[in-house]
């Protein structure tokens, strides 16, 4: 009977449970995943997306991937883009919520999809529902923005990057 490994809270000065910083053992390919990150976000501009709906993806696929550091990365950058408390704390729920956009429901059910393709592909109704409020260069830029989303979260789960505790949080 093999058991998984104990995941614990980590800090900074402890040893990574997992694999190790992955960012800090092979720096190059890290760099690559931050340029294309740089282009995505350069192109969703260009596009006329806004940087809340893709941090509004971001927070969405962290949430289920799991990956603490990138919940807490992208709320920080949520916020910073005007996204209110309330629609952060229900984005799971975004559906039945009635607080977000179609525009942002359809990109937050392409993220949800690419997200968990590996137990169901995008279905060909999502895209046609995508095509009606984004055009073809935003439906890709959203696509390239779930898949830069999902290998960071992949990242810093193996690696377990920590979550720095902000100056309010203790208490």
């Amino acid at each position: 009977m093999s058991s998984s490994p104990q995941l614990t809270p980590s800090s900074e000065k402890s040893t990574p449970v997992l694999a190790g910083y992955l960012d800090k053992h092979l720096p190059g390919p890290f760099e690559t995943l931050t340029h294309y990150a740089n282009q995505v976000v350069e192109a969703s501009d260009e596009a006329g997306i806004p940087r809340k709906t893709l941090e509004l993806m971001n927070f969405r696929a962290s949430q289920i991937n799991g990956c603490a550091f990138c919940l807490d990365l992208h709320h920080k950058r949520a916020r910073k883009y005007g996204e209110t408390e309330q629609r952060l704390a229900l984005l799971s729920a975004h559906a039945e919520s009635g607080l977000f956009t179609k525009e942002e429901e359809v990109a937050l059910e392409l993220v949800e999809e690419i997200t968990t393709m590996s137990i169901s592909h995008p279905s060909p109704e999502l895209f046609a529902r995508a095509r009606d409020v984004y055009t073809e260069q935003q439906i890709a830029v959203l696509c390239m923005a779930a898949i830069g989303i999902n290998a960071f979260n992949r990242l810093s789960i193996l690696s377990s990057h920590p979550v720095r505790v902000g100056k309010h949080a203790r208490g």
